[in-house]
């Protein structure tokens, strides 16, 4: 019998319909005549569940005790001697009853499968254990029951059950998940919407992958090398020359047009390391690329249309953008060129665009083989051996006969050493020493220079033209091999390099102290001139070496551009690593332009943020804080009229008149100068350690009596906050909340733990707020609704997300369940309570989490 079969059913998090969907599957395979059973199945009191299960046949299960309770688990011996063709197991990633034959569930299912039971399961991505951590970055919580990914992988089918984190959430709310008193906590908690989006972009990408492999999987199995355009793959191929600008970005445009459109860049070089491209440009080119959401692959290969292919084929591309060739008309003789060999053997499964741009015929570089120069103390062994060493092999040859053929093979001998060691030259001039001392000292008639034999005549030629070879092939391989090194070093610092840069990590002055480490120079400097009139600025330095003004004070300077150089001092450079320097040179001056670029923009943002403060504060001004103060004045002028008497309830309604509108503007001019204060970078916070309990209640001052209900434990961890800074965002947030609360419905403040941060909820039962308004009410000068004019210039909650912010908190928006909106304080707990430490050593076990 052969092993069984597993589908899963994937979820994002529970109450998405998974269980469901498992009991539909199994209700069309009955009905098909397959033997389905219910091997174990949790419906969680869900009705539409529970429903789901009549009509299907169910093992009993087996009921273990544990501490005193008897929990039901699955009876894996039951089903096996049932052997049903499918069985129906739920929630593959719980952790069995001590006592059970396997530790998880997931191990029952594997014996089943290897008894030839097809199982059909469910699991929620929270449980991949590779996700673990991610998951409780999300949500605060760590799984405690997880399933190894490759028992999800090694599934025949996985399909995912998706839902929208805002229909989960009406379920929720509707009571279809859990009982109607786990509801508010769980949306509070678990089920907020950033939460279940992220979980769900989670289960996506997962199952995207999945299907990806698969798809490659597929394609490997059945030898399939056409393109299959499942989406637009758009490789880009390099030359390493100026043009490749161009066609990176013509490429992403093209991606643009299709969805999920990817762009690749590719980078052929030669086997044996030589290449005419310039790494500044395509260091430059790799950024671009890396900037427009593209990805840059460098190939090894001698045939460059074939590997330009080939490498298209194997990410399954759908296009292929070339540039207009840069060769001059008279180069067209030695072959078509690479466009045209790449657009005659792409066939009619990849679309070649050919690209025209400016360097179009306008010649291009032929490599340059400079071959790698040997050691100083090789090239004098070297010399020493081809030049003094046959005379010394010479002298003691006389007192042997060996025979000429013995004589020319210690001589070749000596004239591959002299190779070995300093090269072609010192080899050449071994092989003319020797060729010298071989006629006149032992080719007939000896001690002449005349040689009697033609065939002598003969060996001694053969004896210089092998030697000039062995030196020149031995030279040629040492040169290689020292080359095919320093290529691969400058590779990796290079790459690590480009890497760095592109993922943001590396600053200027960090990227200088690199240049100066790999190089091993006391100083390098960035220096810079708007103009060639103007004095040289140093942009970024390192090192403690002496300082530079000019490029040219420099021991070696590399420019940047025409206002731009790199500068640096200790020794000289060989040519050969200006290279290398040349590509650092033009990271720097793209890492010195990413920072300005950053600035500038941080710096209109403020502008255009300012100037919408102000344009907004006078608008402000010119109407909400003349109406409390026409108030104010129209009362004070009755009190002082002579031609009306007033009874003392008139007069206290008219000094009563004038309290509110004096409180009034306090209010409004206190919280004009605290967004004032945010908006010019002026609030400072004075962070410490304190209780929310000492905190919280002070911010209910300004509110009716009654008007809230306070839920704040003593068992909080202490937070890290400015005590001043919290308690005005609190009042701001208490007294919007009441300020939309219906008559007689007290808003609830209330805190709880959340792994390291501590949450305050401000809730209140009003008319609530739509999702697409829920940031904006946190701009400045912002009403919701018809909120008369009178009621505030709409900076509370401003200022109370600014001082959230300056305290290193954040401060959102979400729904009441069961209408309304509750404001989420989130705060740094900064650790427990000295004198609740004795609570936490004492803590129950956690309960087993439904899934």
């Amino acid at each position: 019998m052969g092993r069984g079969k597993l589908r899963i059913y994937l979820g994002a998090a529970p109450g998405v319909g998974k269980t469901y969907a498992m009991l539909s599957e199994a209700h069309r395979r009955v009905e098909r005549g397959t033997d389905c059973v219910v091997a174990f199945v949790e419906h969680h009191d869900r009705p539409r569940t529970e429903v789901m299960l009549h009509g299907l046949e169910q093992v009993p299960r087996r009921r273990l005790e544990y501490r005193g309770g008897v929990f039901p688990e699955m009876d894996l011996d039951a089903v096996l001697a049932r052997r049903p063709q499918v069985a129906l197991v739920d929630e593959l990633a719980h952790t069995n009853i001590p006592g059970s034959r396997n530790a998880k569930r997931w191990q029952d299912v594997e014996e089943l499968l290897a008894a030839g039971v097809d199982v059909i399961s469910t699991v929620n991505i929270q449980h991949l254990e590779s996700l673990g951590d991610v998951v409780e970055s999300i949500t605060g919580v760590r799984q405690q029951e997880t399933v190894p990914d490759e028992v999800v992988r090694r599934a025949d089918q996985v399909e995912l059950v998706d839902m929208s984190p805002e229909a989960l959430r009406r379920r929720m709310a509707h009571g279809n998940i859990y009982q109607p008193d786990k509801v508010d906590a769980a949306l509070s908690n678990y089920f907020r919407p950033g939460n279940l989006t992220a979980l769900r972009e989670l289960a996506l990408l997962w199952v995207a992958d999945r299907v990806d492999a698969y798809l490659t999987q597929y394609r490997s199995d059945h030898r399939v090398s056409k393109i299959w355009g499942s989406r637009e793959r758009i490789v880009v191929g390099l030359t390493g020359g100026p043009e490749g600008r161009t066609l990176i970005r013509r490429a992403a445009r093209l991606a643009e047009k299709g969805a999920g459109g990817e762009v690749l860049a590719v980078y052929i070089a030669r086997s044996d390391g030589l290449t005419s491209a310039s790494p500044k440009e395509l260091a430059l080119q790799r950024t671009l690329v890396e900037d427009l959401g593209g990805t840059f692959h460098h190939v090894v290969g001698d045939d460059i249309p074939a590997a330009l292919l080939a490498f298209a084929r194997g990410v399954n591309a759908t296009q292929i953008v070339l540039g207009s060739s840069r060769r001059r008309t008279w180069q067209y003789v030695f072959g078509p060129g690479v466009g045209a060999t790449v657009a005659r053997e792409s066939g009619s499964d990849l679309d070649v665009h050919i690209v025209t741009h400016d360097e179009v015929a306008k010649g291009r570089g032929l490599p340059v083989a400079r071959g790698a120069r040997l050691g100083r103390s090789r090239r004098v062994w070297g010399w020493l051996v081809g030049v003094a060493g046959p005379p010394v092999l010479a002298a003691l040859l006389s007192a042997v006969d060996l025979g000429l053929a013995n004589d020319m093979l210690l001589f070749l001998a000596l004239t591959v050493a002299a190779a070995l060691l300093g090269g072609l030259f010192p080899a050449l001039a071994s092989a003319a020493v020797g060729s010298l001392l071989l006629n006149y000292f032992y080719t007939p008639p000896l001690h002449r220079w005349a040689i009697a034999d033609p065939k002598n005549i003969v060996a001694i030629v053969i004896f210089v033209a092998v030697g000039a070879a062995v030196a020149s092939v031995v030279d040629l391989a040492a040169r290689r091999t020292h080359q095919a090194a320093r290529l691969r070093a400058e590779s990796e610092i290079l790459s690590f390099l480009a890497g760095n840069v592109l993922r943001g990590e590396t600053g200027l002055e960090d990227l200088l102290e690199r240049v100066r480490e790999t190089f091993g120079m006391e100083s390098a400097a960035l220096l810079e001139r708007a103009s060639d009139v103007e004095p040289w600025t140093c942009a970024g330095r390192a090192g403690q070496g002496r300082p530079v003004e000019r490029p040219d004070e420099a021991d070696v300077d590399m420019p940047v551009g025409d206002h731009m150089a790199l500068a640096l001092t200790g020794r000289v450079l060989p040519a050969e690593d200006r290279r290398v320097l040349a590509a650092f040179a033009a990271q720097a001056a793209v890492v010195l332009d990413r920072r300005r670029l950053q600035e500038e923009a941080d710096r209109a943002r403020t502008l255009a943020e300012g100037n919408r403060i102000r344009t907004a504060l006078l608008a402000a001004v010119s109407h909400d804080l003349r109406t409390p103060l026409a108030g104010i004045k129209a009362a004070v002028t009755s009190l002082r009229s002579e031609d009306v008497e007033w009874s003392e309830e008139d007069r206290a309604e008219l000094l009563e008149g004038i309290e509110e509108g004096a409180d009034r503007l306090d209010h409004l001019v206190g919280n004009l100068l605290d967004m004032s204060r945010l908006q010019t970078g002026t609030v400072t916070p004075l962070i410490r350690e304190i209780d929310l309990d000492e905190v919280v209640p002070m911010a209910l001052g300004g509110v009716p009596e009654g008007s809230v209900d306070l839920d704040v434990p003593e068992t909080l961890p202490m937070v890290g906050v400015d005590p001043g800074l919290l308690e005005r965002a609190m009042a701001n947030l208490v007294e919007n909340a009441v300020k939309y609360s219906p008559s007689g419905t007290p808003v609830l403040v209330a805190a709880s733990a959340l792994a390291d941060r501590v949450e305050v909820r401000v809730v209140d039962r009003g008319p609530g707020v739509p999702d697409e308004a829920k940031e904006r009410i946190f701009e400045p000068f912002q009403r919701y609704g018809d909120a008369p004019r009178g009621a505030g210039v709409g900076l509370g909650l401003a200022v109370a997300r600014g001082f959230a912010e300056a305290m290193g908190g954040t401060l959102d928006a979400e729904d009441t369940p069961g209408g309304g909106l509750t404001m989420v304080l989130t705060l740094r707990a900064a650790g427990p309570r000295p004198d609740l430490l004795h609570v936490a050593e004492h803590a129950a076990e956690p309960e087993r989490q439904a899934s």
